[in-house]
């Protein structure tokens, strides 16, 4: 076992792990929307993945029309409650705020979609889409993730019949077990799968394509199938120690948090996590409220060059994170358990295929941290094997090659999206795939140019 942080009281846990940003009451939703200048253009529109009418619902919420609200936002997003708690909203349409230019607060975009959104929720779901007669064409959908969902929902509201098979217990992946409590709850996730069960899609949970059921049968049964896997546990960095216990994966750690068992989450007192995006902020945030006394980060770039966004940046630093930049584990040493790792400093050098400058390890600059828990954060990858199973299907760099335009893969039948054709972006890009991916679906099966 790992030598533990000592154990909190509920009301400790409840606290450390209470929402972020609190939802807005009436009054304080009708003031802020009546602050929003409805912008012709609306560069925030243009700046959502999605591309929501965010002057749209806005408005509505303004004069009171709640339920059309909603439904403007569910129009183009079909993940709007986790998109809204869980977006990185000052990167994307409130960081388009015409108010920024201003030098003024923007828009609380995100916490105004919330509110409409969990009024939605809070009504019991009314009726909001009519879907079209049945046209007697079925799909099959790999994973239940948001773009599983999106591409599910759009699809039932086109006609077809839906099925989708997941590999988990519980439906939502990455939205159900990935996100940080404090960001999205898992009954946030389950909402939005209910609403997209109340569409008339079908979900089976526990099934796992090429165990349950083969990836031929799939194929064969379906007139078309779309893959909406999300990405596997972290790499590693194949060094000496990293098979001592207390070294974990991020998404297994993460997934263990979402339980919200705040008890039974096994965490170290002086906890390392090796990578800089955010998921690795949220495992290290996530460490730090569960009692760790001392979180480092360590990161083999500089600042400038962190995956991880300001806002998670800045959550981090006020919960006290240490960042190591330019900073790379050489190997983890301790008796059985991991008791402390070896790091090297490193300085940028030339640039790599991927445009950024590679880290260079500087000669006799080692040192040690003293750490009872590694997390692995380093970047996840899509299930190669599972994917290689797949006839004809195109892969490059751990991704599915698809056709930008109708998500189509290079077998016909198969389409894909989400992380397993992006490598790994945020929940709202899930949203818009699984939902385009859905169209080019029925112009295939259409026989649509």
């Amino acid at each position: 076992m790992i030598n533990s942080a000592p154990k909190l009281s509920d009301k400790e846990y409840e606290e450390n792990f209470k929402e972020l940003t609190p939802p807005f009451t009436k009054n304080g939703a009708v003031a802020e929307a009546n602050r929003c200048l409805y912008c012709y253009d609306s560069p925030c529109k243009t700046a959502c993945p999605t591309h929501i009418d965010i002057p749209g619902f806005i408005k509505k919420i303004a004069t009171g029309n709640l339920k059309g609200s909603a439904k403007t936002i569910l129009e183009s997003n079909w993940i709007a409650l986790t998109c809204a708690k869980a977006c990185p909203v000052e990167d994307l349409c409130e960081g388009a705020c015409v108010y920024n230019d201003k030098d003024e607060k923007p828009i609380e975009i995100g916490r105004l979609q919330r509110y409409a959104i969990d009024n939605y929720f809070a009504s019991g779901m009314p009726k909001l889409f009519n879907s079209k007669d049945k046209n007697g064409k079925s799909v099959g959908i790999i994973g239940s993730g948001p773009a599983g969902l999106a591409c599910g929902a759009e699809l039932a509201l086109l006609g077809y019949d839906v099925q989708i098979y997941e590999g988990s217990k519980i439906p939502g992946g990455l939205s159900t077990w990935g996100i940080a409590p404090y960001k999205v709850r898992q009954e946030d996730s389950l909402k939005e799968v209910e609403l997209v069960k109340s569409l008339g899609v079908k979900i089976k949970t526990g099934i796992r394509i090429g165990e349950s059921i083969s990836i031929d049968e799939l194929l064969t049964t379906y007139d078309a199938v779309f893959i909406g896997i999300g990405l596997g546990e972290s790499s590693k960095l194949n060094i000496p120690g990293e098979n001592l216990e207390g070294i974990v994966g991020a998404l297994s750690f993460i997934e263990n948090v979402k339980k919200e068992k705040w008890n039974s989450v096994n965490v170290g007192k002086r906890v390392a996590i090796i990578g800089a995006g955010n998921t690795a902020i949220d495992a290290a945030t996530e460490a730090k409220r569960l009692g760790a006394e001392k979180v480092n980060i360590i990161y083999r770039r500089s600042e400038d060059e962190m995956p991880a966004n300001k806002f998670e940046f800045r959550l981090a630093k006020d919960d006290g994170i240490i960042f190591h930049f330019l900073t790379s584990p050489t190997e983890f040493f301790g008796n059985h358990k991991v008791e402390k790792i070896n790091c090297i400093k490193m300085r940028l050098g030339e640039k790599d295929k991927s445009g950024r400058r590679k880290p260079v390890a500087i000669k006799n600059s080692e040192f040690f941290i003293e750490t009872d828990m590694v997390i692995f954060a380093l970047g996840q990858q899509a299930n190669l094997d599972f994917l290689n199973s797949i006839p004809d299907l195109k892969i490059s760099n751990g991704c599915v090659i698809i056709d930008e335009k109708t998500y189509q893969t290079n077998n016909p039948k198969v389409f894909a999206g989400g992380d397993c054709i992006n490598g790994g972006k945020e929940t709202v890009n899930a949203a818009y795939d699984g939902k385009q991916a859905a169209h080019g679906i029925d112009n295939y099966l259409s026989n649509k140019k």
